[in-house]
């Protein structure tokens, strides 16, 4: 039957998709806001809103809310990314309405008690300490904080102890008001439905909420190269507009005694709509996808250089960022990073075809089994929804895959390697070759690049 899309009145978005042989559905709700809508002063908001939104309604207590759902031996939660926040639950079909009604009413009704939001204040000050003492976890932030310098999309989705802790349930308040509107917003349920009675089930619950945010959705953004450092205040009052992004890379190093070093190699990647996105995810998988990968295979099984090394690409509405972490020790950083630059750039020039296949064949197992989860089709409907409009087909994904030449990857590589790098590190990093002859060596020769490490 495949993905069944309906909109009510007030514009918001109803998606379902029937699986055969299950007994539950996976269903929730995602809003086109994130990290990247906070203010200056909202920076963790998101994310806070997500630890409030089972915190207790007009209606439920926090306890009853959490009770509700366990009692038919559901689960509920939440998450926030840069773009989007959601909410979701899973649940037995039979439990469908009450899980509507669950998720209805923290999206409408949440009250953001004082005495709650404190103590939920005071957790995520312990999460954001956390972060920080996990080397594997601050250096992303550091990547994107250096990729997109001074930007929203490049902060920490956490945000910082004074921001969270100066947040108040007005603030909380307004922040949905502004960023919450039914054109902004999926409902999207996976597993054993019937899509007539979903859209019914959502309507009398959200269709009367408000048909539009007080914000506007951004341009797409024109990547242009060079530093940007200018701290822009886009924003009004009432209206908060997303800054466009712009990728600048950049170096960052945090000299810590620890017995390893965490490394992000990046570069600017593509946005989820333009032509190089899925060519972009395939050279990810080739690079550092898997044990097969070249970088898996060069760095840590021949070279024995580091634990764990991997690539990567994230794409976002208006940009992208590709990269490759690894974690080493202090006696191989010299070494390794070069050793990473020189297979960067090695996939400029060839790229074998069994390497794409290999490549495709990874991508098609993935799509095929998160559709056998509930919880991962939803997701991938609603993002697909939110991005482009409208469900996209295993087949023409495919289409898209089968479409790609080693001759473009290849093209791909040279233009992607070229440009200004981000490069982040936290642990023993003293031996790190400087920025600047790291920036040398991706403008040169493989020779070049493995001159970094004498």
């Amino acid at each position: 039957m495949g993905v069944e899309v309906s909109r009510l009145s007030n514009g918001l978005t109803v998606a379902t998709e029937t699986l055969p042989s299950l007994e539950s559905v996976a269903l929730g709700a995602w809003v086109k806001s994130g990290a990247r809508n906070e203010r200056d002063d909202e920076h963790g908001m998101a994310h806070l809103l997500e630890h409030m939104a089972f915190k207790g309604t007009k209606r439920r207590t926090a306890f009853e809310i959490a009770s509700e759902i366990e009692d038919v031996g559901g689960e509920i939660n939440a998450a926030t990314s840069v773009e989007t926040t959601s909410y979701y639950a899973r649940v037995l079909s039979d439990d469908v309405p009450l899980a509507v009604d669950i998720l209805a009413d923290i999206l409408q009704e949440s009250e953001f008690d004082p005495e709650e939001l404190e103590r939920e204040q005071h957790v995520i000050l312990q999460e954001i300490g956390a972060a920080h003492d996990t080397p594997d976890d601050i250096v992303f932030d550091r990547f994107t904080e250096t990729a997109f310098r001074h930007q929203t999309i490049g902060r920490s989705i956490l945000g910082t102890p004074e921001t969270v802790k100066s947040f108040t349930s007005k603030q909380l308040h307004d922040f949905i008001e502004r960023q919450y509107g039914a054109e902004k917003m999926v409902i999207v349920a996976a597993g054993d439905i019937k899509h007539d009675n979903f859209v019914r089930e959502v309507e009398k619950q959200l269709g009367g909420f408000r048909s539009k945010s007080d914000s506007t959705m951004p341009q797409y953004a024109q990547y242009v190269g060079g530093d940007f450092r200018e701290d822009r205040d886009l924003m009004d009052a009432q209206i908060v507009l997303p800054q466009y992004a712009q990728y600048v890379g950049g170096d960052f190093r945090e000299d810590r005694d620890l017995m390893d070093a965490q490394i992000v190699l990046g570069f600017e990647g593509r946005a989820y709509h333009v032509r190089d996105f899925y060519a972009s995810q395939v050279l990810s998988m080739i690079l550092g996808g898997g044990m097969s990968s070249r970088l898996f295979q060069e760095v840590r099984e021949k070279r024995g250089l580091c634990y764990s090394v991997y690539a990567f690409h994230w794409g976002f509405s208006d940009t992208g960022i590709f990269g490759v972490h690894a974690a080493t020790g202090q006696s191989d950083i010299a070494e390794l990073v070069p050793v990473i630059i020189d297979e960067l750039q090695k996939a400029g020039e060839n790229i074998l075809q069994e390497e794409l296949d290999r490549a495709r064949a990874q991508y098609r197992a993935g799509l095929i089994m998160s559709a056998e989860s509930p919880a991962s089709r939803a997701s991938q409907i609603a993002r697909q929804l939110l991005l482009f409009g409208r469900p996209i087909a295993k087949e023409e994904l495919m289409e898209r895959l089968s479409a790609l030449t080693v001759e473009r990857l290849t093209d791909l590589s040279s233009r992607l390697f070229s440009t200004k790098p981000t490069l982040t590190a936290v642990g023993p990093v003293g031996t790190l070759a400087p920025y600047e002859a790291i920036l040398d060596s991706l403008a040169g020769t493989h020779t070049t690049a493995r001159k970094l490490a004498v």
